[in-house]
């Protein structure tokens, strides 16, 4: 069977994977000359890689950890010290530390929230613990539910102490959907929080040895490219093209080195593009059904990626950081973290910009200015003195419309990956599955949709047996020279 994909993010290179495994053949098309989508990379011209995005593997993640199994590349994660790291806005240049013990789940998680005693004093630990336990004790199914409330709203109800929000969740859910708690839907914080809390090494972290790019993104490609199918750069999908009955018959691209469109068709489609450029390729009868309605209460959110080279080491600390900064959300020392990355002099520091609403159309020295004012502020020993470290170069990768903006009531319009048009099918983070908008989200999607187009072809085999067995029967029929009684009956 052969499935054309659009977009070759994690969704539509997994998608892909998980087909090819099946006996398929992929036909993925990239509109950019770069894999990855929301974690693509690019190098500059004096070969250092710069990021969409800093990208953290969680232990949580278990069907990205899979796929990096299954790749074999599993050697690749640097696993980091199983720690949550807070600089100290009071304290400028120092920080404050969630240790997790190697203690079973949530035994690890209690401790290491009870040794904590810079951000949190007792009586506010023991609010928010007794405020976890309906989360703890009825699962997801109630943390579903809490979807109709902002983070901010919940706490209130469960009676948190202001000063929880302040000092842990405002860095956590800017890190979590690039957005505040009264903005972020409880649910989004409370499925991390209970992944965490669950499972041992939930909230444990890894970096990624290199790029995105190179370092994930190929590996799937050789492996797809292995299995018969095949990827294309530089293919930008324009238009989906329908049959009569409003089926698709295939995708009209056109190829940067080509002076004609193509048409790509195929048993089976794919739309593995974000949800904001899906909007707008549908066509019109499309837009007019309930299911793709439903479309229009999701929109990406802008995100601000800052990467700077600094002429000094500014920090030894190898591990993401949560900087609580009004403006920064988290960062880490990619010289330290990162292995081709790794500078034992001097350091290059990969930022989030978040919320990033109103910054996404400054101009980049505007953003640079405020982000190393914001520097100053967290590593006060480096830019005092006569000699303050010097910005050597940087990078700004600005996204407009990044993850779906995980406000309140925004699961109902999270779409399945199966659509009403019986050859069309949806793969992203935006699309229903536990994880919401993360890498493990975009994985899961794509294994998903590789699932449901599997189960529609045997459904379809089954119908075609079905017709064939009972032609067969009637034809046996007319042969016979009893009529009453046949050679063949039908099977179901």
């Amino acid at each position: 069977m052969r499935v054309a994909i659009a977009g070759a993010g994690l969704a539509g290179l997994s998608c892909a994977k998980y087909l090819a495994d099946a006996g398929h053949i992929p036909i993925v098309l990239e509109r950019r000359n770069v894999l990855g989508g929301k974690v693509a990379a690019w190098k500059d011209e004096d070969g250092d890689w710069y990021e969409t995005g800093l990208h953290i593997f969680f232990g949580a993640y278990p069907n990205m950890l899979e796929l990096f199994q299954e790749l074999g590349i599993e050697d690749r994660l640097q696993w980091k010290e199983h720690a949550m790291i807070f600089n100290q806005p009071e304290k400028p240049g120092t920080y404050s530390r969630f240790n997790f013990p190697d203690l079973p789940a949530p035994l690890n998680g209690i401790v290491a929230i009870l040794g904590n005693n810079d951000m949190l004093s007792w009586p506010e630990k023991i609010r928010f613990g007794l405020g976890l336990i309906p989360a703890i004790i009825n699962g997801q199914k109630y943390v579903e539910q809490m979807d109709q409330y902002s983070f901010s709203q919940w706490l209130k109800l469960q009676k948190v102490p202001p000063r929880v929000e302040k000092q842990v969740f405002i860095a956590m859910s800017k890190a979590l959907n690039f957005i505040n708690p009264d903005e972020i839907s409880a649910t989004v914080v409370l499925t991390a929080l209970n992944r965490f809390l669950q499972e041992k090494n939930g909230s444990k972290m890894a970096f990624l040895d290199g790029s995105p790019t190179e370092r994930l993104c190929q590996p799937l490609v050789d492996y797809i490219n292995q299995l018969g199918g095949e990827v294309r750069l530089n293919a930008p999908v324009k238009e989906f093209l329908l049959n009569s009955d409003g089926t698709l018959q295939g995708f009209r691209i056109r190829e940067l080195n080509q002076t004609a469109d193509e048409v790509i068709t195929a048993d089976a489609y794919v739309c593995a593009m974000p949800v904001d450029p899906l909007k707008v390729m549908l066509p019109p009868q499309w837009r007019e059904l309930d299911f793709f309605k439903q479309l229009d209460g999701l929109e990406g959110v802008p995100v601000i990626n800052l990467h700077l080279w600094f002429d000094r080491k500014l920090t030894d600390i190898d591990h993401l950081l949560f900087s609580r900064s009004p403006l920064l959300s988290v960062y880490a020392d990619m010289s330290n973290t990162c292995r081709e990355y790794a500078n034992p002099h001097r350091s290059m520091l990969e930022l989030v910009l978040a919320p990033a609403k109103d910054w996404i159309a400054k101009p980049e020295q505007e953003i640079i200015d405020a982000t190393m004012a914001e520097l100053e502020k967290l590593f006060p020993n480096h830019f005092g003195g006569d000699k303050p470290a010097q910005l050597l170069k940087y990078h700004v990768v600005k996204t407009p419309r990044s993850v779906y903006k995980a406000t309140p009531r925004r699961q109902q319009h999270r779409p399945s990956q199966q659509t009403p048009i019986p050859n069309f099918y949806l793969s992203g983070d935006y699309t229903m599955q536990r994880y919401l908008a993360s890498m493990e989200g975009a994985v899961l999607s794509g294994k998903l949709t590789a699932q449901a187009i599997n189960r529609s072809q045997m459904l379809g085999i089954s119908a075609q047996q079905l017709s064939g067995n009972r032609q067969l029967q009637m034809d046996n029929q007319m042969l016979t020279p009893d009529s009453q009684a046949p050679v063949l009956k039908a099977e179901s």
